[in-house]
């Protein structure tokens, strides 16, 4: 299996906010985010991962991550993960 890229959403359990990303390693890119790395989420800490999509090309997940951060994209987002967000 070759390089594998990951559209993931993190939601904020301070203020419920949702934060979409993109990543070649989930495990440390959450980690990073955990520890105050990422500077648009280090405000926003704890973080709980609640989905992640996976892809074998990167513009398609970059046209994913593009999608998620739109108005439209984010209904659909909330849409998909009703039950995660309740």
């Amino acid at each position: 299996m070759g390089k594998r890229y990951y559209v993931y959403v993190l939601r904020s359990l301070q203020d419920n906010k949702l934060y979409v990303g993109k990543t070649t390693d989930l495990e440390r890119r959450f980690l990073e985010h955990q520890k105050g790395q990422v500077q648009s989420t280090k405000s926003r800490r704890p973080l709980k991962l609640i989905f992640y999509e996976s892809f074998i090309n990167k513009s398609d997940a970059r046209r994913d991550e593009i999608f998620f951060k739109s108005g439209y994209g984010r209904e659909i987002l909330y849409g998909k993960l009703k039950n995660s967000l309740s």
